[in-house]
């Protein structure tokens, strides 16, 4: 078995929120076997920026499922959304 690389969209609750802390925050709520492999950043709109972290993921950890779930309960995010998926 392999790793799962995934592209994930964070949306901030807001355009105030501080985006360098919000990464630091997403990566201490990690999972265990899970790493960021880096952010980047696509402005939305009216100052808005969505956070795209690329996660990769042991294939048989069942997905991505556990990172969104410790995503979504981090102070200063709004939604998740998969982007991209694809296998190592």
């Amino acid at each position: 078995m392999g790793d799962v690389a995934a592209k994930l969209k964070v949306m901030p609750q807001s355009p105030e929120i501080d985006l360098d802390a919000l990464e630091e925050r997403l990566e201490a709520a990690l999972p265990e076997g899970a790493e960021i492999r880096g952010f980047q950043r696509d402005d939305v709109a009216f100052g808005l920026v969505a956070l795209l972290p690329t996660v990769i993921v042991p294939d048989d950890a069942g997905g991505t499922e556990a990172v969104e779930e410790a995503f979504s309960d981090v102070e200063g995010v709004e939604s998740i959304a998969v982007e991209s998926v694809g296998r190592l």
